[in-house]
């Protein structure tokens, strides 16, 4: 075997893995190998165009694929809408019933940053470096001053911090070209990419308004079910209901879905998970089930099932509605009922109405339903314990 010599050695840039170039004497040609510190294994092979391509996105932690952008990132998304307009919707609620100027402010002014909020949390939730996660702040508002609303904001900061991520570290000027770009890309989608996406998505929300309010039954039905649904899976049900803008009979369709799910998934776990699961899933998120779910299914029959009975005594009886802040918050915070309150006023009709629907109704449905599952077998015990899904 002849000796071979170290022609060219070169980093790869996450600390994992080194390239090293060699040359096996005159016979063998050129080869490229990667070494991961890791696995402590050797590679052979020249490497393509796209092979390239792809090791370089990887260096640079992109990913493009559907989960990263439309379930890391919106849920992400959510982070920021809860930090800034939620909350202050919340805040400047309680100073106008509680008539105290001081806290109405404060809470227009946290409303006010929902596009630097989502483009900041996108951009924590696609691991930046912190240069282009903090550039990132101004595609958001650029996006929200330019009238493309919070769908706006989130695609505009998702291609200003994947460009951004791809410059970072890549030159000794860092330091004024990452954020030049990050800003460039995000202002420039803002002003063109943005809008068009936000206006379709707007549309799309206004038809399913328009549609639930000309047939509430079936509407009503469809949209508690699948805004239910999204609440409980790793997609962001707030971040759907804020960038469709859904209002009326919709908005409050889907706050029933999203409420039953998490009060049914309380209610129904109970005999598992007993009080404390009850406040963690009740008023916490029903996302804590997914992994029950994926497990034994059959478990989200009981609130999916209490959300298709009570949308339509909500949306054609009671003619409940709500806004795009509380549509997908369901029970999490108290925020969808809060928001019900809000928008149809705290009388006492509504107020029972809000009770009876949103926590007694489904929590009695959910868990009378689950217990006749659990009788034929289709529900076990232990099938819905949060403890195993964390030992898990």
């Amino acid at each position: 075997m002849q000796p071979f010599k170290c022609t060219k050695i070169s980093v790869l840039g996450n600390a994992r893995q080194c390239e090293l170039t060699l040359e096996f004497g005159e016979q063998t040609p050129l080869s490229v190998f990667t070494f991961d510190y890791t696995s402590t294994t050797i590679r052979k092979g020249k490497r393509g165009v796209g092979e390239r391509m792809k090791a370089f996105l990887e260096r640079k932690g992109i990913q493009l694929s559907a989960k990263v952008y439309f379930i890391d990132a919106l849920s992400a998304m959510a982070i920021g809408l809860f930090s800034t307009l939620i909350i202050g919707l919340i805040v400047k609620t309680i100073g106008e019933y509680s008539k105290l100027d001081g806290l109405i402010t404060m809470g227009e002014m946290g409303m006010a940053l929902m596009g630097p909020g989502i483009a900041v949390a996108v951009a924590y939730g696609l691991k930046a470096p912190p240069l282009v996660l903090i550039s990132a702040l101004a595609a958001g508002q650029a996006a929200v001053t330019n009238g493309a609303g919070p769908a706006g904001a989130f695609i505009a900061a998702i291609i200003a911090v994947e460009l951004g991520k791809i410059v970072s570290g890549e030159t000794k000027l860092d330091i004024i070209l990452t954020p030049f770009v990050t800003l460039t890309a995000g202002f420039t989608s803002a002003l063109f990419i943005a809008p068009p996406i936000a206006q379709l998505m707007s549309t799309i929300g206004q038809v399913i308004t328009w549609s639930t309010a000309q047939q509430p039954l079936l509407m009503g039905i469809l949209v508690a079910v699948l805004m239910g649904l999204a609440l409980t899976a790793p997609i962001s049900s707030l971040a759907i209901a804020i960038m469709l803008d859904l209002s009326g009979i919709a908005a409050g369709a889907a706050t029933i879905g999203c409420c039953a799910q998490m009060i049914g998934f309380a209610a129904s776990s109970f005999r598992e998970n007993g009080w404390a699961g009850f406040v963690a899933q009740g008023i916490g998120t029903s996302m804590l089930q997914m992994p029950n779910i994926i497990k034994r299914p059959a478990i989200l029959i009981p609130p999916t099932v209490a959300g298709a009975i009570l949308a339509p005594i909500a949306s054609v009886w009671l003619r409940m509605t709500n806004n795009a802040a509380g549509a997908g918050m369901g029970t999490s915070g108290l925020i969808g009922p809060m928001m019900t309150l809000q928008t149809m006023g705290a009388s006492p009709s509504v107020i029972l109405s809000v009770v009876l629907l949103h926590f007694v109704l489904p929590a009695l449905i959910a868990f009378l339903l689950s217990e006749w599952l659990r009788k034929i077998g289709w529900i076990r015990f232990g099938d819905q314990s949060l403890y195993s899904t964390k030992q898990s």
